[in-house]
């Protein structure tokens, strides 16, 4: 059924400019790559990039397939009115089309916005006292989180300004009794401070489950880490190497994705 719906559905790499083409191939690698770390196996969350020679449109995965599924031709296009322009029977979720729109639409510098609901994430965003950093990696995350409060399926368009409110010049965001929000000024810098959020947030969980009183990393602590992480990024978008290592390993892997 969904090799089906991916035939009649492609969009032709020589029917999109350049730009448009690379974003759908990251979107796509992206998209891989997420399944295959056991992010997401079914058939919602979302990921977006924006395209570059066109700053008001958006690729993002269709809602109903696979993020294992992925490939670039069949990423939908969107603007940043929240508006599907892209001529296509599939269509992108619409809780997730109506605020990733709005955090593209209102912050120009970012290029990728991605929302997944992992385990660890969803355990920690039902806890009242939020994500604790307990290690070096999450140290990246210092001044990085913002929280939103679970108000249903995110579909409203009141809701939108809410988010981006709360989210402000942040790159993560725990959304409460629900999942995480990541975003970033490239693909690669979003899925890095995913990766980064997540594995915090599994980290956590293990160590609450031991039940033994809890060593958290003094603020004083953080903030040297966290300086010294913005050093090693200062002249490129974070996680950079991290990621052209996994689009790498993909390609190696499994090619398909960039179909």
């Amino acid at each position: 059924m969904s090799s089906d719906i991916l035939e009649r559905n492609g969009t032709a790499r020589e029917d999109v400019s350049a730009a448009e083409w690379q974003a759908r191939v990251e979107t796509a690698a992206a998209c891989r790559i997420a399944y295959g770390l056991g992010w997401n196996d079914g058939v919602t969350n979302h990921i977006v990039a924006r395209i570059p020679d066109q700053p008001d449109r958006f690729v993002m995965n269709p809602q109903g397939l696979g993020f294992d599924e992925m490939t670039a031709s069949c990423m939908v296009t969107c603007d940043v009115s929240g508006r599907v322009v892209s001529d296509s029977e599939l269509l992108p979720g619409p809780a997730g089309l109506n605020f990733h729109s709005a955090v593209l639409g209102a912050r120009p510098e970012i290029s990728c916005s991605m929302h997944i609901h992992p385990t660890a994430g969803v355990v920690v965003s039902a806890t009242k006292g939020g994500l604790m950093i307990l290690d070096q990696r999450g140290c990246l995350l210092h001044n990085q989180v913002a929280y939103h409060a679970f108000e249903g399926y995110a579909r409203a368009k009141d809701e939108a300004p809410r988010i981006i409110a709360e989210l402000g010049d942040k790159h993560t965001m725990i959304m409460k009794n629900h999942g995480l929000l990541a975003v970033g000024r490239t693909v690669g810098e979003a899925f890095y401070f995913m990766d980064r959020l997540i594995f915090a947030c599994e980290l956590q969980e293990r160590v609450m489950a031991m039940g033994t009183e809890i060593e958290v990393v003094p603020e004083e602590v953080i903030a040297v880490a966290n300086r010294q992480s913005a050093e090693r990024y200062k002249d490129k978008p974070y996680g950079t190497n991290d990621w052209n290592l996994l689009c790498r390993r993909l390609e190696r892997e499994d090619p398909s994705f960039m179909d």
